[in-house]
């Protein structure tokens, strides 16, 4: 089953192959020849997710999968969220990112958060959604070389390494979008043989 993923980011496109059966054959906005930027308005997560695979749909009538992705911090009313990808502003710049959210948890002693993924399928104008969550905590400090986004600076409970500290493989198990990814994958095995 060949499905479009709306994303531009090479790395969720990565993840993302790694996790789903070889039975999906995922295409790129690239492949489809989409280069515009989806711009995320809503204020939810979810919001976000369904309005990104909502667009693709609409323009090319095939099924599409698309996902949104926000850091949340406990003790800072879950920011950065929605607006993890810009949380230092614009253009979107990870360092940048999260400089910010280490200087604005410098006194902060409860450095617990968690990454929460919701993926989004549409398809004959029906619409589903899975959503992956990882609870864990802030660092003082940048860690490991691996990974994108905020995942040099999040410890996911139970691991002595943060998410940049991890291999593919090991990211592909326990990640926020790897959850959202695999309830995703169960549904599609059902949904193919409909």
């Amino acid at each position: 089953m060949e499905i479009v993923f709306a994303t531009s980011n090479q790395h969720k496109m990565k993840e993302v192959k790694a996790i789903l059966p070889s039975s999906i054959h995922l295409l790129s906005l690239a492949d489809i020849g989409f280069m515009e930027e989806i711009e995320e308005t809503e204020n939810t997560i979810a919001g976000n997710s369904i309005l990104k695979a909502r667009t693709i749909f609409e323009k090319y009538k095939i099924p599409v999968l698309a996902e949104d992705t926000g850091l949340e911090v406990f003790t800072l009313n879950m920011e950065p969220g929605v607006y993890s990808a810009r949380y230092a502003g614009e253009p979107s710049d990870a360092e940048n990112n999260m400089d910010l959210l280490l200087k604005n948890m410098e006194l902060v002693t409860n450095r617990s958060a968690q990454f929460k993924t919701v993926a989004t399928f549409i398809d004959r104008d029906a619409y589903y959604s899975f959503t992956g969550v990882v609870i864990g905590a802030i660092t003082q400090n940048k860690k490991g070389n691996d990974g994108f986004g905020y995942d040099p600076i999040f410890k996911p409970s139970g691991f002595d390494k943060v998410f940049a500290e991890l291999s593919l493989t090991e990211k592909s198990i326990i990640s926020h979008r790897a959850i959202a990814m695999n309830k995703f994958a169960n549904f599609i095995k059902t949904y193919q043989s409909r």
